[in-house]
């Protein structure tokens, strides 16, 4: 199996006969990564690192073997580990979501100049808002924001699935008044 950004593939040692885990595992990181990847980023505001860490989750389930009982959940704990880990290592401040430059990808047009400072002024407004959060409430309507189910939060998160309801509604009333707060009526 080739992950994004490897040379080669990764061999474990352990023995895959029949092929059906490598299978799995391709059929999940083609549907997961894009997800993990999408939490991450707006979590970090770092696209390089939420890619490397969404690769270093997927590795660490490729050399584990074997699928977890809830490969959602059990991604999201190790990306969420990852992420500590990361911060703690490096010494640096957590900072949530920090604004991500807004380059040109080749053989595209220019952003309107308008436009990018208006979106670079929301994504500002939006992570200082989260930033007021509590870590349970900004991380729940982030997952919940990538696409993720009340299933999986619930496993992700240590909760019920009837729990993540309750709290969802919560966290983005917390948000609301927190954004009202701190920047007015919302557009």
């Amino acid at each position: 199996m080739r992950l994004k950004g490897t040379v080669g593939s990764r061999s474990t040692g352990t023995a895959r006969e029949d092929g059906a885990f490598d299978e799995v595992f391709a059929r999940l990181y083609r549907d997961e990564f894009p997800r993990l990847f999408r939490y991450l980023d707006r979590a970090l505001g770092d696209d390089q690192l939420a890619t490397d860490l969404v690769q270093e989750a997927f590795t660490r389930l490729f050399d584990r073997g074997a699928m977890p009982d809830e490969p959602s959940a059990w991604l999201i704990t190790v990306v969420n580990n990852l992420v500590r880990d990361h911060f703690r290592k490096s010494a640096r401040r957590f900072r949530l979501l920090r604004i991500s430059g807004d380059e040109v990808a080749p053989g595209r047009p220019a952003p309107d100049p308008d436009a990018s400072v208006a979106a670079a002024e929301r994504r500002s407004q939006v992570r200082a808002a989260l930033g007021r959060l509590s870590a349970r409430d900004r991380d729940v309507l982030l997952l919940r924001h990538s696409g993720y189910s009340y299933r999986e939060i619930a496993a992700a998160m240590q909760l019920t699935e009837t729990g993540v309801g309750t709290i969802l509604l919560r966290a983005t009333a917390r948000f609301r008044t927190v954004f009202q707060e701190l920047h007015g009526e919302p557009d």
